[in-house]
């Protein structure tokens, strides 16, 4: 089943209380898997800081393009990894439901990228 933070926020705009809630660093303690797409035109130099210190873990799928298992809700990864990138760089972080029949569907993509999925939040 999909994160409980999937409702669709009114619009795209921060606000203060988004990031004073942000500001605490604390995951909500469920490990949630999440597509993480940003535009590879747009990144920066040094690697982004996928925020995986909350037990999760990452595989990159193709460039700008990324599978992510973290402790973070939907909104505060989705801020933490705006804040690395130039404004206005398109982003999209949507959450999956973590068994198989959830997994997205791909091919062509970064070798490894299914058995990571295997592996399972735990490591399998």
């Amino acid at each position: 089943m999909p994160a409980p933070e999937t409702a669709l926020p009114a619009d795209d705009t921060d606000t203060n209380a988004d990031a004073d809630a942000d500001a605490d660093g604390d995951g909500d303690g469920v490990i949630t898997l999440y597509m993480l797409w940003h535009d590879p035109a747009a990144a920066p130099a040094d690697p982004l800081d996928l925020h995986l210190d909350f037990g999760g873990d990452a595989h990159p799928l193709a460039e700008g393009l990324w599978l992510v298992r973290s402790g973070l809700t939907r909104s505060k990864l989705y801020h933490r990894i705006k804040w690395q990138l130039p404004d206005g760089t398109a982003l999209a972080c949507a959450p999956l439901e973590d068994t198989p029949e959830g997994w997205p569907k791909f091919k062509g993509m970064a070798p490894g990228a299914l058995a990571w999925l295997r592996g399972g939040p735990d490591g399998g």
